[in-house]
């Protein structure tokens, strides 16, 4: 997640909804390997707030869990590990059976195809805390 305020399109709750970072002393770690791959490691505390653009609705929630993320000439991995935020397209959302926009507990590991951004799989060995959009409405 990033430390800096974005909107998300109608696309995913079916309302535009801003997430804003209330709590943000998280930091990163960068290391290259020969071969070119990079990883960085995330720790630290994160709390974001998401609120309906439409309503005014907000809620606060903790995403503070730990990371690791490498990256391939091919491919990206993300590992979240505690509480993640996590956002899916509609399609993506049905097809790995998750909300589109959530905070998860747990493990979560996404793999993204590069240079194209498509997700190739995600499981999460976890639950569900917060279905935001549902939260928001």
């Amino acid at each position: 997640m990033t430390n800096k305020p974005f909107t998300l399109p109608s696309l995913f709750c079916g309302f535009k909804v801003r997430v804003r970072p209330v709590v943000s002393k998280e930091f990163s770690k960068i290391l290259k390997a020969a071969d070119g791959s990079m990883t960085m490691l995330i720790t630290g505390s994160l709390k974001v707030s998401f609120t309906n653009l439409t309503n005014g609705k907000a809620i606060t929630e903790n995403v503070s869990g730990s990371g690791k993320v490498t990256q391939n000439p091919d491919s990206l991995i993300a590992r979240g590990m505690g509480h993640s935020g996590n956002f899916l397209t509609p399609a993506d959302a049905k097809r790995f059976g998750l909300p589109t926009v959530s905070v998860t507990t747990g493990k979560i590991t996404t793999s993204i195809a590069l240079p194209s951004g498509a997700i190739t799989s995600l499981s999460l060995h976890g639950h569900v805390l917060v279905d935001v959009c549902a939260a928001l409405s």
